[in-house]
């Protein structure tokens, strides 16, 4: 299917050949027939993108002062990387979608093959969509006209917010799209509306709609024009929908307010805000999120969990319904809005529309070419570069294709020696892009291609930590050699299914298949070199793994004990793997003590093993990030061995050794990889024995279960 994508790095919009997503759950999956181009977000996504990497860095400074962060704790180099691997990624355009469903997920109740649905989906010919983001088009809208659905719902909940009353004065700033949909629906509301903005040809489309408007290219005062529009009390509210730096609009709304006046902002403005502004009349500002409530909630847009009417009259879902009610019985007006058409395959034009200088308002993409052509839109995998079968490399396929396959995994098999023959993602568009970066033979939605292929020996496994153990199981019971990035599951009773499955499964050419988890550490040059030194330190150890883990918000999926499963069970396994590595010996017994707060991941991890050394992992997320972010540290036979963010080891007392360090951190990824390619071509010893990889996978388990 085609899909618009934009480089992040360069501003370059294409139309690729992406895989069609398959129905989730929970999810409608749509045949699109219209997109608008949001004009105002789209463009500055592609000024973004075009811009040098000053500027970049000027238009968000929270995320330099991230990027500096981390080379205090992780070195330049792999801070750079990280970098350009972000921006490397291809951004997937559009939120505004209309189309036909064809399939529906499990779960979706309310909904029918063969409807027409308005959404929040990208520019693509199929889309998944989750349900409470879309919304079925009533017979009296056309397709053009229910693609400007969503962009109404962000008008229609700014105006939510200003809570507007019969016949009050409210100002528009901002005459662009949402502007003029905006106006519209104060005036079906029963308010006077006020229009600002530099565009002659906007201002008159605000007239035909029924405000009164102030054309600041003429040199007109707004504060002037809304003191005598509001008879000289100040208007009751000012909805800001401009796309500005300046922080005028925000300095003029104020000054034309009344005494507890309201003020919303819709669109994007400078914020520097003055206080005297606000403090005399005592304003209230507010800035509207989106759709409206349901927005960013993963329990709402992606689990399908609804608020109660009875609490939350208007979601986001609900609102798209209200803004397409009032297209069918005309209250809102949108065809004359629309100032290009173009098809899909004509995209490249219409994106220099939107970063050019020529005049434009509502920009329609249209998808019948394919129709046209008898091109199959439906297509789940894409070829990228030419087979390599029968040179004798192991052939690896992926499942997932996020940050961390793309940033370090993907790289380090295909360094290892690995052909990449698969890699398969939900939506598409990162898989394309991993497939393209690393030269994978081709990319998928339909995972379980990857299973029945006789040409992949391997599968790498690097989803969402819900997801491991069935596609563990489904890899071994296909006869697959397995690599799962940690946890290799969340639940006992998943263990217990990979244990019997792992126990009857045999490769095509009758061999044991290897698993193994993505435990890097252990592979480290430093922990290596650590275990070497203890081999020579008679008697009992003791070892302190501290992770300064720094804290993720409430809400991260990781923390979701269904989805992600903890951090405890989702990153401290790492270190309980480490020191498992370091002592050589079976852990005898564990315990744990949590600190009290909402998401549970500050931890101190007690263990001891079965020659009588102990080991206590603390995994903490209430630290600085000056700290270093990694340290491991063993206490033997008079003396001590410190290793610092996989690159600093220092000796002390340590006889014959005293210094390891490397120019770059290196956590073992590479080596890891290396070792599974090893073990699955030669056939010879598991790079970590299954024992282990059970035991640390029960402790890690046994652990979590009882901070909750």
């Amino acid at each position: 299917m085609k899909q618009i994508l934009q480089s992040l790095k360069t501003g370059v919009t294409e139309v690729a050949d992406v895989p069609c997503p398959s129905a989730k759950r929970g999810h409608l999956l749509i045949r699109t027939s219209q997109t608008l181009v949001s004009v105002g977000t789209e463009r500055m996504m592609v000024e973004f993108g075009k811009a040098g990497w000053i500027e970049k860095a000027r238009q968000q400074p929270d995320k330099v002062r991230m990027v500096l962060d981390k080379m205090k704790t992780d070195g330049v180099m792999p801070t750079i990387e990280a970098v350009f691997n972000k921006l490397d990624q291809p951004l997937p355009l559009g939120y505004c979608n209309v189309g036909t469903v064809v399939e529906i997920g499990a779960g979706v109740t309310g909904f029918a093959v063969g409807d027409r649905v308005a959404s929040n989906g990208k520019h693509a010919e199929m889309i998944c969509v989750p349900v409470n983001l879309c919304a079925k088009v009533p017979a009296q809208v056309t397709d053009e006209e229910a693609a400007f659905t969503v962009l109404g719902a962000i008008a229609l909940q700014g105006i939510r917010l200003v809570q507007p009353t019969l016949g009050e004065a409210v100002v528009v700033t901002g005459m662009g799209l949402i502007g003029l949909v905006t106006t519209q629906l104060l005036r079906a509301h029963g308010c006077r509306v006020l229009g600002i903005d530099f565009d002659p040809k906007r201002l008159a489309m605000a007239q035909m709609f029924g405000a009164e408007v102030v054309d600041l290219s003429t040199g007109q005062d707004p504060v002037a024009a809304a003191e005598q529009f509001s008879r000289g009390r100040g208007v009751d509210a000012v909805i800001v929908t401009a796309a500005t730096k300046s922080n005028e609009p925000m300095h003029q709304a104020a000054l034309m307010c009344r005494k507890r006046g309201r003020i919303v902002l819709v669109g994007v403005t400078g914020l520097e805000l003055s206080r005297d502004d606000f403090f005399k009349k005592e304003i209230t500002f507010q800035v509207s999120c989106s759709y409206g409530p349901g927005r960013y909630d993963p329990n709402y847009e992606e689990k399908g969990q609804d608020y109660p009417v009875g609490y939350v009259r208007w979601t986001e879902q609900r609102n798209l319904e209200a803004v397409l009610d009032m297209m069918a019985d005309g209250r809102l007006a949108v065809k004359s809005l629309i100032s290009h058409r173009y098809g899909i395959e004509q995209a490249a034009a219409a994106y220099e529309v939107v970063g050019g200088s020529e005049p434009s308002l509502g920009i329609v993409l249209g998808y019948t070419g394919a129709a046209a052509t008898g091109r199959d839109v439906a297509k789940k995998s894409v070829a990228i570069s030419p087979a390599t079968s029968g040179d004798g490399r192991v052939s690896v396929s992926f499942v997932g294709a996020g940050n961390y396959a793309t940033a370090v995994l993907i790289a380090a098999f295909k360094r290892g020696g690995a052909r990449l023959r698969s890699v398969a993602s939900s939506a598409g568009v990162s898989g394309l892009h991993a497939g393209r970066k690393f030269g994978f033979e081709e990319t998928t939605t339909d995972t379980a291609q990857l299973f029945a292929d006789s040409e992949t020996n391997a599968i790498v496994i690097t989803t969402r930590h819900d997801s491991h153990a069935q596609f563990v199981c489904d890899a071994l019971a296909a006869g697959k050699h397995v690599f799962v990035e940690k946890p290799l599951c969340l639940t006992r009773d998943e263990l217990d299914k990979i244990e019997r499955a792992y126990g009857t499964a045999t490769t095509a050419s009758g061999r044991k298949p290897q698993l193994m988890v993505g435990f890097n550490r252990r592979f480290a040059p430093q922990v290596v070199k650590m275990k070497s030194l203890l081999a020579a330190a008679p008697g009992p150890k003791s070892f302190v793994a501290t992770m300064n883990a720094g804290a993720i918000p409430a809400d991260h999926w990781v923390h979701d004990r269904e989805q992600g499963g903890g951090r405890t069970i989702g990153e401290a396994c790492h270190f309980i793997d480490i020191l498992r590595f370091l002592a050589g010996c079976e852990i005898e017994s564990h315990s744990c003590t949590a600190m009290r707060s909402a998401t549970g991941d500050t931890v101190s991890i007690a263990l001891t093993f079965c020659d009588g050394s102990i080991g206590t992992v603390h995994y903490f997320a209430n630290g600085s990030k000056a700290f270093p972010k990694e340290r491991v540290e063993v206490f033997a036979a008079g003396g001590v061995l410190q290793l610092d963010n996989f690159r600093r080891l220092s000796g002390f007392g340590w006889k014959g050794f005293s210094k390891m360090n490397l120019w770059r951190q290196d956590k073992g990824q590479r080596a890891c990889a290396q070792e599974f390619i090893r073990s699955v071509r030669d056939g010879g010893s598991p790079a970590i024995p299954m024992a282990e990889i059970i035991e640390v996978a029960r402790v890690s388990i046994e652990v979590s279960e009882s901070t909750t």
